[in-house]
């Protein structure tokens, strides 16, 4: 019997790549707002429902930090009751449900990387309603591996690097905050993580007869600042011009050459962040073996893939 796999938000940075990355698993049923509105909770069911998945990969959330200080009740609706609809839906079928949360879930000021066992802060309204999403995961009861990740970025969708170049094409110098830390992380290295993930939790599973359940952090290694993450992908960009490319986004040349770090109260904004985005990847390269490479390793890795 194949195993069917439910990839909600496939539209998305890390949906867009599961879908190619779960297919040699199984039959692959990927839905985004144009199939399932997930405000829509009588939808939603239905969809789980009818699909019947012995897997569900929800990447849909509601990801507009700044605009969610003034749609609370949106951001709510899906980063809280749509998971958790699914989640009562697994519950209810013995489905396990993979979800996705973030590191604005602490409040960022610890000096050393965050550990899953470390107090929850969230200091924005999206952290406050992922960590809710969470919460409401675990008490349905359901199988549940929930990875929380960081600074998240892809060469399609709306992401940090592309919003680099863009304005790298515009101004002379780029301006970008230098006092938030965290680890950039390829959403298509999530994605082929995340696929490990499932193919070791079903060999557990062929041996216990039951799923796994846990907490994870999933980020890729070694710590940058927002400034120093622009500045690499200007350098990183230069290097690859010599390459055969397209003309377009990742062909041509740049007009900015170095990026100016800023404090955190010279970039205001209306949701606060996380000064320490750095999470501890021990716990998942204890139980699955995973560990993404270097965060710059990946952003090299990214922007030959673009140009390709």
């Amino acid at each position: 019997m194949s195993l069917k796999l439910l990839v909600t938000g496939a539209n998305g940075q890390v949906g867009w790549h599961l879908q190619r990355t779960l297919a040699p698993m199984g039959e692959v049923m990927a839905i985004d707002i144009e199939q399932v509105d997930l405000t829509d909770l009588d939808a939603v069911s239905r969809t789980v429902r009818d699909f019947a998945p012995d897997i569900v990969v929800n990447t849909a959330a509601y990801t507009a930090v700044d605009k969610a200080e003034s749609e609370p009740e949106l951001a709510r609706a899906i980063n809280v009751a749509a998971p958790e609809q699914i989640a009562k839906e697994c519950a209810r079928t013995g489905a396990l449900l993979v979800h996705y949360s973030t590191d604005y879930v602490y409040e960022g000021s610890k000096p050393s990387p965050y550990e899953e066992s470390d107090a929850t802060g969230p200091l924005s309204v999206y952290g406050e309603t992922k960590l809710a999403g969470d919460r409401a995961i675990m008490a349905t009861g359901c199988a549940h591996i929930i990875l929380r990740t960081t600074w998240v970025y892809d060469i399609r969708g709306k992401n940090f690097l592309r919003t680099v170049l863009r304005l790298a094409r515009e101004k002379e110098e780029l301006r970008m905050v230098g006092d938030q830390y965290g680890a950039p992380t390829w959403a298509r290295g999530l994605a082929e993580s995340t696929t490990i993930i499932l193919a070791r939790l079903l060999e557990r599973k062929s041996a216990t007869s039951s799923w796994q359940s846990g907490l994870f952090h999933l980020t890729a290694l070694g710590t940058t600042s927002w400034a120093g993450f622009a500045q690499a992908i200007l350098e990183d960009y230069e290097d690859l011009l010599a390459w055969p490319a397209e003309t377009g986004e990742f062909g041509g040349e740049l007009k900015a050459k170095r990026v100016v770090a800023i404090t955190t109260e010279q970039y205001q904004t209306p949701a606060r962040r996380p000064r320490n985005s750095v999470l501890s990847n021990a716990k998942i390269q204890a139980a699955f073996g995973i560990a993404l490479p270097d965060w710059r390793a990946q952003l090299r890795l990214a922007l030959q893939d673009a140009i390709r």
